[in-house]
């Protein structure tokens, strides 16, 4: 008798990230997961459900949730309480995607996820109080409560503002950084790869492996923003100096590593920017 599918139930589906995995996922899910979309508003493949004003539907019960949802436009409040929902949908594990944001300024060394967490942007600090809420969460569950990952997320590329909302036919700025002629250094990795990591790591908490509660996530090695545009074909230049500037946010994904295999091209500027492009289609 065929074994019956775990329900994994994804909230903010209908995001970028969410798109991604919807395009990568049919070939990279094995059996064993039911994904379910998760949606604000009625739409054909979703589930409608209004995280923040309706209890979880009954179907995430005992199953997978990958929180999603909580991008840069909520607030700290909104960003706690769509975290903690889907905390309470989950059964048997859950993943509350965070952001590398929650580290600040880490300094040259690649930060590791036992590091301080000293966020400097309204955006870090709104994760760094979801994280916070999350654990006190768990902890206040017991033995009753599902598997935790918190996913601190590096930065994806074509879905931030330097590819992804860059204007056309105008330079892009960045910022100088002494002794770096690339400009900012940041930890990064491609929405096909992102795909196949939380793939294999849903795929995880279905066999009930044992995950840690804190994970980064992003390519092995961090990339130039100079050497992200140059990959797309895009022009660049230096703008006004700003002291405020973060030269470098460098993810230790050894842990991560030590779950996925991530082969070396996930590092490499032209295959992120391939992931990128071929999202777009």
């Amino acid at each position: 008798m065929a074994r019956e599918a775990i329900p994994l139930l994804i909230t903010g589906g209908t995001g970028r990230i969410g798109g991604a995995l919807r395009q990568n996922w049919p070939w990279m899910m094995r059996g064993g997961l039911r994904p379910i979309w998760q949606s604000r508003q009625p739409r054909p493949g979703y589930l409608t459900w209004d995280v923040l004003d309706a209890a979880c539907p009954s179907l995430a019960q005992g199953g997978i949730v990958l929180c999603l949802a909580g991008g840069r436009g909520c607030s700290e409040e909104a960003q706690t309480a769509l975290a903690l929902a889907a905390c309470e949908a989950a059964g048997r594990h859950v993943f509350v995607m965070s952001s590398a944001a929650v580290y600040g300024d880490p300094g040259p060394d690649p930060v590791a996820e036992d590091a301080p967490l000293r966020p400097v942007s309204e955006y870090g600090r709104a994760k760094s109080a979801m994280e916070a809420a999350v654990c006190s969460w768990h902890s206040a569950q017991g033995k009753a409560a599902p598997g935790l990952t918190i996913l601190r997320l590096g930065n994806v590329a074509g879905f931030d503002a330097l590819l992804g909302a860059a204007p056309t036919g105008v330079p892009v700025q960045l910022d100088p950084i002494s002794g770096q002629t690339g400009g900012p250094v940041r930890s990064y990795i491609g929405p096909g790869t992102l795909s196949a990591v939380l793939a294999r790591l849903v795929t995880l908490a279905a066999k009930g492996d044992a995950l840690p509660q804190v994970l980064n996530i992003a390519a092995p090695c961090p990339v130039s923003m100079a050497g992200l545009l140059e990959a797309a074909g895009m022009t660049w230049a230096f703008g006004p100096e700003r002291p405020e500037a973060i030269a470098r946010v460098a993810l230790n994904t050894a842990l991560l590593q030590s779950l996925v295999k991530l082969p070396p091209p996930a590092s490499h500027p032209a295959a992120m920017v391939s992931e990128w492009q071929g999202s777009l289609r």
